[in-house]
């Protein structure tokens, strides 16, 4: 049974790590910082430490680094290899805040950043490397990257780096490191036997320290799943945003595709939202996250690789809007909310046919997850209400409407209280308070998609056809008739339209309201689920506005139609 210790200063540790931890605002060491930093300095043996995100495994491995590395020698000392750009940063923002008075210079290299700019850092001489695979091999490959004085080889969030695909590239790197003298530690939630084989072949003698299950969860987070179809997931989205007052979180999907298109729909309800995964610029990855941190977006919509390093500890939910394949995985994800001693809620949607996976996920991660219905549309309702209240209340308490009396008084001076207010409130919020707003949430029942019973029989025959095609059958189910959606053989007001018009053509949500409002006076609010493609795009919007964007925008009969119902 390994100790644990309850203060830095039992740990062994230099007064000028002290007052840098102390600086930082760190009172204790967490269970894995507990566990490695004095086994590491005692013995400097090499190490598997397995904990999940979010349980201070950087400092973990950063601080008896600091402690004990060779300075002043202008080598490379120390490689990190870590799985994203993201928490490349992190780890090297991490480590240079617990220096203290020590000369070491870190530089984090990664992809989508100047090659030519590190190569001349490199130059200049770097004790502390951190780095992912693709850029470490490239600047091995250039012969700029010289390894023969490691002393130290970090692995971070081995799992990960393991599933992403780069088990051939880490050992590319550790057959040129120094496997003799250097020490090795690797850090990872889960203990894969691809991680074992690789620390049997490079490390020698390890041990493997490893925090208990009770550690890696936390008793802040509300854990809870709605049963939805797979067409009501965004819907089921919406109301829980429009339901919490003040809703900051990550939502997180399966792929890039998922996460561009779960963005543009909420962007054009009008929610402030933004994207990342592996397609998007550094500099937009960096521009989003600073966005997010800063509170100027609310919701983040991520693939698992991207979140990867985002370090927020406020975050109020964190919605599985695709449900994880692994208990690992759904840990790694809830665990960003509940953090700093603050509560927070994790949702997971889940469909009828993936009830199994929820039940398996809940027993491996010791988690008691609950069932529970989304928001009905009157609750969304109520509490939308009670927010503007709440807003109002505000206002008036600070005085912040004296610059509005008089326009207030002159309308007042011409027409009804009621209906002035109620004007002012339609003008503002347009529909957003009323219940055609929001679109039903199909009961689910146990073995609807199995059975065809309860008259979802149509059910069962979108699944076969997600698994030709999920894309293009992503946001529609049931049969589709001339681009109307038909759903147990009654169709809906609704009408799915195909825009010849895409991406290539420089189209965006964005643009594509406002063409609709300019050429046929569209009022946004009548579009929905908008998708924009490479060379098309798609929208919803009421039956009888459909008839009339189309005999507006196709007046020219010489010219192929521009907008035309969607067909299956």
């Amino acid at each position: 049974m390994q100790d644990i210790h309850t203060s830095f200063a039992d740990l062994g540790l230099s007064d000028t790590m002290i007052n840098a931890l102390e600086r930082k605002g760190f009172e204790t060491p967490s269970p894995i910082q507990s566990l490695v930093i004095p086994e590491f300095l005692r013995e400097k043996a090499n190490i598997i430490g397995q904990a999940q995100t979010g349980t201070g495994k950087t400092a973990a491995f950063s601080i008896p680094i600091l402690e004990t590395i060779t300075t002043g020698s202008g080598k490379i000392k120390a490689l990190i290899l870590a799985p994203t750009r993201e928490l490349a940063n992190q780890v090297s923002d991490e480590i240079y805040s617990l220096i203290g008075d020590k000369k070491l210079r870190v530089l984090p290299v990664y992809g989508g950043s100047s090659i030519e700019h590190q190569i001349k850092n490199i130059k200049r001489g770097v004790d502390i490397v951190v780095g992912t695979p693709g850029r470490i091999i490239d600047l091995l490959e250039r012969k700029i990257l010289v390894l023969k004085d490691l002393e130290f080889f970090v692995l971070d969030e081995a799992d990960e780096m393991l599933n992403m695909g780069f088990i051939d590239d880490i050992e590319q790197i550790l057959k040129v490191s120094n496997p003799d003298e250097q020490k090795m530690l690797f850090f990872s939630a889960t203990m894969a036997p691809s991680i074992l084989s690789i620390a049997k072949k490079y490390m020698g003698q390890y041990k493997i320290l490893k925090v208990e299950s009770k550690e890696t969860t936390t008793d802040l987070t509300e854990q809870i799943y709605f049963e939805v179809r797979e067409s009501d997931k965004f819907e089921a989205l919406c109301r829980v945003l429009d339901f919490e007052r003040d809703f900051y979180g990550i939502v997180f999907a399966r792929t890039k595709q998922d996460t561009n298109e779960i963005t543009d729909r909420l962007k054009s309800r009008g929610y402030d939202a933004d994207a990342i995964h592996g397609d998007v610029s550094q500099v937009m990855r960096n521009r989003t996250l600073e966005s997010f941190k800063k509170k100027t977006i609310n919701i983040l919509v991520a693939t698992d690789v991207a979140a990867r390093g985002i370090d927020v500890n406020n975050l109020t939910h964190v919605i599985n809007y695709s449900i994880p394949g692994e208990a690992e995985s759904y840990v790694h994800r809830i665990g960003r909310t509940g953090r700093a001693g603050k509560k927070g809620v994790a949702i997971t949607f889940v469909t009828p046919r993936e009830s199994y996976q929820i039940s398996r996920i809940g027993r491996a991660a010791k988690a008691n997850i609950k069932l529970q219905k989304a928001p009905s549309i009157d609750e969304v309702i109520v509490a939308k209400k009670e927010t503007l209240d709440a807003i109002i209340s505000e206002i008036i308490a600070e005085k912040d409407h004296i610059g509005y009396l008089d326009i207030a008084n002159d309308l007042l001076a011409k027409n009804e209280p009621q209906a002035v207010l109620a004007a002012l409130l339609r003008n503002v919020y347009n529909d957003e308070f009323m219940p055609s707003g929001y679109q039903e949430i199909a009961e689910v029942t146990r073995g609807n998609d199995r059975s065809g019973r309860n008259g979802n029989r149509s059910d069962g025959r979108d699944r076969d056809r997600d698994r030709k095609n999920p894309d293009e059958n992503r946001n529609w189910r049931g049969n589709e008739r001339d681009g109307n959606r038909y759903i147990n053989g009654n169709v809906e007001d609704d009408t799915r339209l195909f825009v010849a018009m895409g991406r290539q053509d420089g189209t965006t949500v964005r643009s594509l309201l406002e063409f609709l409002h300019t050429k046929a006076k569209t009022p946004a609010r009548k579009v929905k689920d908008v998708r924009i493609l490479d060379s098309f795009s798609f929208i919803t919007v009421p039956f009888d506005e459909a008839e009339h964007i189309m005999r507006t925008i196709n007046n020219d009969k010489t010219r192929k139609p521009l907008i035309s119902k969607a067909k299956r």
